[in-house]
Parts: C-alpha cells; structure tokens; sequence
C-alpha cells in the first residue's frame, strides 16, 4: 500500500474501491427466482398429478382464471380493498404517530396510557369484528375502523421504541446550543427517530392489508377479502389462490413505494448496506 493510500480517510479509500452506477436490475432478477422456481415445480407436481387439481390448481389455470377475473369485477373488488386499506392505515398511523410521540417523549403520559394499549394490542384481530358489527353495522365504517386497529399498534411500538433509542447526547448538544423545544424536535429529535417511524409505518401497512381480509371475509359485499370467501363458498380454489396472489402483489407494491419514500427521507444517512459475495 503506497503512503498516498494511507493517507486516504477510511470512508473515502472505501468508496473509491466500490464500482460507480452499479445497476440495481441483477438484484431484482434474482428476486425472482424463487417465486418462478415455485411456480415451475407446482406446475410440474400438479400436472403429473402428485396434487389433485380440485384442491392445488397449476399456475397456469390460476394465470388463466386471474385474466378471466381482469376482465371483469376485479378491479371493482381492488379499487374497494385498497380504499379502505389507505383510509385505514391512514387514520391508525396518524393516530399512532401522535400518541407516540406523547408517550414517547412524556413519562406521564406514559403512565396513563401504556398499560391500556398493551392490554388493547394483545386483543386478535377476530375478536373486534363482532364488536364493531354490533357498534357500527355493516358498512365501510366498521371495516375501515378494523383496519385502523390493525395499523395502530406497530406504528405506536415502533415510534415510542424510536424516540425512546435516541442518543441523549444528541439531545443534550441541541440544549447547549440552546434550541427550543419545537427546533430540538424538529433538527434533532425526527431525524434520529425517522428510521425507526419508518420501521413501524411499514410494519403497520402490512397489517392493515391483513385486517382488510379479517373485515371483508365477514361483512362484505365486494373486495379481496369477499372474493377469497366467494371462492371458498363455490369451491373454486383457482379463485381463492388468485385473490391471494392479488393481495400479495398488492402489499408488495404498497411497502416498495414507502420503502422508496424511505430511502429518499433517509438519503443522508451513512449505513451500512451489507456486502455481496465480492466484497
């Protein structure tokens, strides 16, 4: 090593010996190999008859059945789910976020309100639909407020976890340089704590997506949820596994755009990436 490489800082020499552009598509290819391998071997496995086709239909029969599907109701039953999964989640994230940040930074309020919400979370998400039926009827009210349950509780923990985690040296340098209370949250306090939010915001929409189906396999009329029951009722398991794939395609597009959102948040940060099998 020559005395000019020395004297490079650590996180520069490491830089310079990372290739520039690397192109994020191979990773993504490689995503997909165990999703193809899967469905390459249930295809084989049904088709030479190691799965009876009435209950594990071939990929290929699902393919056909969710192109029958676009063509008709689908998309009147996704534009409902994904409604009432944004209007939930947002009422519960919002809700949480405020609450954590209570809790978070009080140790009173903590006193009043944790107890509550740790015997409330503990509660299955099955147990609230007969109390909302009863409450609030059949309509979408019951089910958005379901899905706000749903999306509450991991954003809570996870922001209280986030402000609490804090370094309290970062804290104690904003008082020396004597910010208020609204400028130390607002430069010191969310960006330390935006890591773990995000953690929690992403946390939250997963399982709003996972009451929806609670709420609508119950009281439905349209919907995901109503289309995996109406596949149950006629024995139709094509129908069931392509509400399925629907769902999932659906919750993975939902988590990469706020996954996205959080990279580009959390762009200033220097964290480590992990390391390929060159590195």
């Amino acid at each position: 090593m020559t005395s000019k490489s020395k004297s490079l800082p650590v996180g520069l020499a490491l830089a310079t010996a990372q290739p520039l552009n690397r192109s994020a598509w191979p990773r993504r290819l490689k995503g997909l190999a165990l999703p193809v391998l899967i469905i390459a071997l249930l295809e084989v496995i049904v088709r030479i008859g190691w799965l009876p086709s009435y209950q594990m239909p071939a990929p290929s029969e699902i393919a056909v059945t969710l192109t029958d599907l676009a063509e008709g109701a689908l998309w009147k039953h996704i534009s409902a789910s994904l409604l009432r999964v944004l209007l939930g989640f947002a009422i519960g994230a919002s809700l949480a976020l405020v609450f954590a940040a209570w809790v978070g930074l009080s140790r009173e309020a903590e006193a009043y309100l944790e107890p509550t919400f740790a015997g409330l979370r503990s509660i299955p998400s099955l147990a609230w639909v007969p109390l909302l039926l009863l409450w609030l009827g059949i309509d979408e009210t019951s089910k958005i407020v379901l899905i706000a349950i749903g999306a509450f509780f991991p954003v809570y923990l996870n922001g209280v976890a986030a402000i609490r985690d804090i370094d309290r040296k970062l804290v104690e340098v904003g008082q020396m340089y004597g910010f208020s209370r609204r400028r130390l949250v607002r430069r010191v306090l969310l960006p330390a704590a935006l890591p773990g939010l995000f953690t929690g915001l992403r946390s939250g929409l997963s399982l709003a997506w996972m009451f929806l189906v609670a709420a609508e396999l119950i009281a439905a009329t349209k919907g995901l949820g109503y289309l995996l029951s109406d596949g149950r009722e006629t024995s139709r398991p094509d129908i069931v596994l392509a509400a399925i794939i629907v769902l999932a395609l659906l919750g993975k597009i939902s988590d990469g755009l706020l996954a996205a959102l959080e990279k580009r948040c959390l762009a200033w940060r220097d964290t480590f990436n992990g390391q390929g099998p060159g590195d």
